[in-house]
């Protein structure tokens, strides 16, 4: 079967993300959504500021704190915009996610929605939390990677 492009436009992304932790693994999931939330997702209307990523007891991966503003032509078939969002994964994957949030200082972090063609996916992260040390030091080489380039810049 063939799909359609496979070109990756961006809609939302978590940009304290990487400020906040270090990325081990990222995955690509499906997202199950309803048709108002699909329209105002291509409207641009999606943020993952507060989001975060659960697997639930039935080994279901949910992602909470995603905020879909209603579409204004919806009326009645619009829904909360911070309901939980059940995400598409192969059951190997989820088993093997499983294992790794166990380990100590493990969690699920949504990085970016996009879409995948036709399709809106969702990219999640195992992640590991950052201590403050480690912020101000990634703060300490992006200045001095800015202050390079402004260098480098000027001389040519």
């Amino acid at each position: 079967m063939i799909m359609g492009s496979t070109s990756k436009k961006m809609i939302a992304n978590n940009k304290k993300a990487r400020h906040d932790y270090f990325i081990e693994e990222t995955y690509e999931c499906g997202i199950e959504l309803v048709g108002t939330e699909v329209k105002s997702i291509r409207m641009g209307h999606c943020s993952l500021n507060e989001a975060f990523v659960r697997i639930d007891k039935n080994n279901e991966v949910m992602l909470y704190g995603m905020h879909v503003s209603p579409y204004e032509k919806g009326n009645i078939f619009n829904r909360d915009p911070l309901r939980a969002r059940k995400l598409l994964m192969h059951k190997s994957e989820i088993r093997k996610l499983i294992g790794k949030i166990k380990e100590k200082g493990y969690t699920l972090i949504p990085m970016e929605v996009y879409f995948k063609g036709s399709l809106i996916k969702v990219e999640i992260a195992l992640a590991k939390g950052k201590k403050l040390y480690d912020k101000r030091e990634d703060i300490k080489k992006k200045d001095l990677k800015r202050s390079a380039e402004r260098d480098f810049k000027v001389k040519l």
